[in-house]
């Protein structure tokens, strides 16, 4: 599945949550994560599979348990993450919106700016 959508700017929390929970996110993805996320905006809402959770708030000290679903972004093997406030009705923001970690700054390492159009694989 290929999915497209817009870079667009977040709400700047994944940083610190991505550093708390460094040590297990790398057990579990066996990728030392860069400390945030590319957010993209999709046409359409992405729904996750709720079966997909990963990380347990209980393993990492954090508030939320934490949905992963692997994908491609420029070649390189990354996640959507989604909390689990964000899977509920409680969200931050729509379901149209993916947060997207990898081992890379996606902004850095592609100049990329908000608005540009990118392509997601996932598996």
């Amino acid at each position: 599945m290929l999915l497209k959508g817009k870079v667009k700017t977040g709400l700047g929390e994944a940083s610190f949550w991505i550093k708390k929970a460094e040590d297990t996110l790398e057990k579990k993805t066996g990728l030392k994560l860069y400390h945030g996320t590319l957010n993209v905006e999709l046409d359409s809402e992405y729904i996750m599979d709720k079966n997909l959770k990963v990380l347990n708030k209980e393993e990492y000290g954090g508030m939320q348990d934490v949905y992963m679903k692997e994908c491609k972004l420029f070649g390189h093997k990354s996640y959507i993450l989604r909390t689990e406030k964000n899977m509920s009705d409680l969200r931050d923001h729509p379901l149209n919106i993916l947060e997207i970690v990898s081992d890379v700054c996606f902004r850095e390492k592609y100049n990329l700016k908000d608005g540009d159009l990118i392509e997601i694989e996932i598996g």
